[in-house]
């Protein structure tokens, strides 16, 4: 027979209960420590890319997103003021958002205050308040050949109003935050499955990509093939901006033909999954797209050039490689040596059947501390990207046509 505990040890085991319940970001011995996986799927209307995160719906992926924000239903948990992740989900303030403080009184308990979160759509321009929350986070645990078993845990998010959802795709109910704050997706799932923490991003072209959470391996049909997280083509460092939450590394410069294109380093770069195509600072855009044309002289253009292009070419006479388009190579050359090699099937863009268009655009209404290039999601899809926190790196494969597969060739069929 169990001996009754005594008060003070009664009292810790009720408090350990309590704060257990609370943390929404626990670890479960059911999760099992193994990676989380899901599908990603690029919308043709708004370029944007989605994963089924919110009980099974699409949550857009946002690498600068520092938190996960959803519509709610009426009745939904809510986090007081004083909790520690109330805290952290106001560690970066969208823009144009007045600020009002971190909570407000409680409807139902005029003694308690309410967290309240400033979610932001980058896509729309437009912030809104509403309750910290608990949403549930769906995915599947893998052993980066196959789906295993269905798995779900709560995380934190903030409510969104219904009015926040513009110019997000059909159906997606909210936005999943990637980006490198505590509160962001990979962060919590780290912590829910004692998994590393790490992602695995392979945006698609078409049908469906793939994300890992917590390390790999990943392998990509056709079967045989090497764990492509092993066998990358390049790592670099990644750099923090004390007022924006995404990704940076640093560029020592830019060549086009494997000639460096002035101004030389060093060059903040960012990687965002909110713009379609790379985008460049004016005094790097110039000269970039200028060596570009130089180098494709004898190509014979359209003109006028597709908006929002500058550059473009009738694809019939360009001439193809597993690679892409035959034109001259694009490197980013990292801190650290290596080098960020971009073909012709993530540098020339498919505007009509017989133009191609230089897929690169001049950065407008540049903010305070924005990078001078922000790499864009045509020019990161079917390349496999791996965002090391622990190891604070970006790992890179190159594209993936030249290893004879792409981001949409994982095997999405659940293990038997």
């Amino acid at each position: 027979m169990m001996s009754p505990l005594k008060p003070a040890a009664l009292l810790l085991a009720v408090s350990l209960c309590c704060l257990s319940a609370l943390l929404p970001w626990r670890a479960a011995a059911s999760y099992g420590g193994k990676p989380l996986v899901t599908a990603i799927t690029k919308d043709a209307a708004t370029k944007l890319y989605t994963a089924p995160l919110k009980d099974t719906r699409p949550l857009v992926l946002d690498l600068s997103g520092p938190l996960i924000w959803s519509t709610c239903p009426p009745k939904h948990p809510s986090f007081e003021c004083h909790h520690h992740v109330c805290a952290h989900a106001h560690s970066y303030h969208p823009p144009d958002c007045p600020r009002t403080g971190h909570g407000v009184t409680d409807e139902d308990d005029p003694f308690r205050c309410k967290c309240t979160a400033h979610p932001y759509n980058p896509f729309a321009r437009k912030a809104g308040s509403g309750d910290l929350t608990r949403v549930t986070v769906t995915a599947n645990d893998t052993d980066g050949e196959n789906p295993l078993h269905p798995v779900s845990f709560p995380a934190v998010a903030a409510c969104a109003p219904q009015s926040l959802l513009a110019k997000l795709p059909a159906g997606a109910v909210g936005v999943a935050g990637l980006a490198r704050s505590r509160v962001a997706l990979p962060t919590q799932v780290s912590r829910a499955q004692k998994v590393a923490n790490k992602f695995a991003l392979c945006l698609p072209s078409g049908g469906q990509g793939v994300a890992i959470f917590g390390g790999g391996p990943l392998f990509l049909l056709p079967p045989g093939r090497p764990d492509v997280t092993t066998t990358l083509a390049g790592t670099t460092p990644l750099r923090r901006n004390p007022a924006l939450p995404g990704y940076f590394i640093s560029a020592t410069g830019v060549a086009v033909n494997q000639e460096q294109v002035q101004p030389a380093g060093p060059l903040v770069v960012g990687l965002s999954s909110r713009v379609p195509y790379t985008e460049l600072r004016a005094d790097v855009y110039g000269p970039f797209v200028k060596a570009f044309d130089k180098a494709t002289a004898e190509r014979k253009r359209v003109t006028p050039a597709a908006a929002p292009f500058e550059l473009c070419y009738d694809s019939r006479e360009l001439g193809s490689t597993r690679l892409g388009y035959a034109v001259p190579q694009v490197d980013l050359m990292l801190e650290g040596g290596a080098n960020w090699t971009v073909f012709g099937g993530n540098s020339m863009v498919q505007v009509d059947d017989n133009t191609a268009c230089f897929g690169f655009v001049r950065m407008a209404g540049v903010e305070k501390g924005a990078p001078a290039v922000l790499i864009g999601g045509f020019q990161m899809e079917n390349n496999l990207l791996v965002f090391d926190e622990e190891k604070q790196q970006l790992g890179f494969s190159s594209l993936l046509f030249g290893r004879q597969t792409t981001c949409s060739n994982f095997n999405f069929t659940l293990a038997a």
